[in-house]
C-alpha cells in the first residue's frame, strides 16, 4: 500500500500580503456574500411594494374620477350634452346668486374655524391638566360623534324652533325668541354651531393623543416656575403640539366644507333664502334637482381648489407662527 494513497487530500491556502495565511470562506459564506446586493434591492424595495395597493386605491377611486370630473366640467348640459364649452360653466356659476352666496358662506366657515379647533383643544386641555369636570368631559365628549347627521338635525331642529325648548329657556330671562333656523342672518351661525357641536369628538381624540406625546418635565418646569394656566398652554402646550394643530386645522376645514349635507337638508334645506347655501349642498342641487351634472362638475372643481388653497394657505401660516413662538 502506498503512502500517497493514505494522505488525506490538503486544501490549499492562500496568503495575504503581509505573508499571514487567510482561511477560504465555507461555501455558504461565499453564497451569502454574492446575495449581499439583492437582500439590500429588497429592503429597498420593500416600502414601494407595501404602499403600492394603497396608492393604487388612491389614484382609482380618487384622482382619476377628480381629473374626470374636472374635464367633464368643460362640456355642456342639456342640448349641448357632451359637446366642448370652455369656461362657460365656471362663469354661469359665478355669475349664480345662489353659489356666489355659497361662496361667501365658505368665507364664513373659514372665519369661525379658529373656534371650531379651539374647543376640542381647550377640553383636551381641561381632560389632560385634569381640571375640575374633567371626568365629566371624559365620559361624554364622543357621544355626538356617534349620531347620524339626520338624527342630529332633527333633535335641533325641535330645539331651535321658535316655540322650542331653546327659546323658552331664552324668554324665562327675559330674552325676546330668536327665529334660529328662519332669520337669514342666524341661520348659518346656528348650522355651523350644530355641526361643531356633533364633530369636535373626533378633534378631541386627536388632541388628546398628541398630549401622550407631551413632555411631562415642561409642564413641571412650568409649574415651578410659576407659571399661570394661560402661560402653560400659550408657551408650552402650544408650541408642542403644533403639528397636531396644523393636522386639526385641515380636517376640521376639509369636514366643514364637505360634511354638512346632512344637517343643511334636515334642518334648512338651504334656506331661508338661500342663505344656509354651502358648495356641495349646491352641488346636489344641480345635479340631483336641476339635472345639470357638468354645472356640478364645475362648482365640485371649485370646491376642491378652495380647500386646496385655504388648507396650504393655513399650513403656511401655523408654520410660520410656530417658528415665532
Amino acid at each position: 500500500m502506498s503512502i500517497g494513497k493514505s494522505l488525506p487530500s490538503v486544501r490549499p491556502v492562500s496568503t495575504g500580503r503581509a505573508g499571514g495565511v487567510q482561511p477560504t470562506p465555507p461555501p455558504r459564506a461565499r453564497t451569502a456574500v454574492r446575495r449581499g446586493g439583492g437582500g439590500r434591492r429588497t429592503e429597498l424595495l420593500a416600502p414601494f411594494v407595501l404602499v403600492a395597493p394603497a396608492v393604487l386605491i388612491l389614484v382609482l377611486m380618487r384622482l382619476w374620477p377628480l381629473l374626470l370630473g374636472v374635464n367633464f366640467s368643460f362640456t355642456g348640459d342639456g342640448e349641448r350634452d357632451g359637446a366642448a364649452v370652455g369656461l362657460d360653466n365656471y362663469v354661469d356659476l359665478f355669475h349664480d346668486p345662489l353659489f356666489r352666496g355659497a361662496l361667501r358662506n365658505v368665507g364664513l366657515l373659514v372665519l369661525l374655524l379658529p373656534v371650531a379647533v379651539a374647543i376640542p383643544g381647550i377640553i383636551a386641555t381641561f381632560i389632560y391638566l385634569r381640571v375640575p369636570g374633567h371626568r365629566f368631559y371624559r365620559s361624554v365628549y364622543f357621544f355626538p360623534a356617534v349620531l347620524s347627521p339626520v338624527i342630529v338635525g332633527a333633535i335641533f331642529n325641535l330645539l331651535l324652533s321658535f316655540d322650542g325648548p331653546v327659546n323658552s329657556v331664552l324668554g324665562a330671562v327675559g330674552i325676546g325668541p330668536v327665529d334660529w333656523l328662519g332669520d337669514p342672518d342666524v341661520a348659518m351661525f346656528a348650522v355651523v354651531g350644530v355641526h361643531v357641536w356633533a364633530t369636535f369628538g373626533m378633534a378631541l381624540v386627536v388632541f388628546l393623543a398628541g398630549f401622550a406625546t407631551l413632555d411631562a418635565a415642561l409642564l413641571d418646569a412650568a409649574r415651578v416656575d410659576g407659571a399661570s394656566l394661560p402661560q402653560v398652554i400659550r408657551h408650552v402646550i402650544i408650541p408642542s403640539l403644533t403639528r397636531t394643530i396644523q393636522f386639526v386645522f385641515v380636517t376640521t376645514m376639509i369636514g366643514m366644507l364637505t360634511s354638512m349635507f346632512g344637517l343643511l337638508y334636515v334642518m334648512t334645506t338651504g334656506g331661508p333664502e338661500g342663505s344656509t347655501y354651502l358648495p356641495e349642498y349646491y352641488i346636489w342641487i344641480q345635479q340631483g334637482q336641476m339635472n345639470r351634472p357638468a354645472l356640478a362638475s364645475a362648482a365640485s372643481t371649485v370646491l376642491f381648489v378652495i380647500m386646496l388653497v385655504v388648507g396650504l394657505l393655513q399650513l403656511k401660516l401655523l408654520r410660520r407662527t410656530g417658528r415665532v413662538d
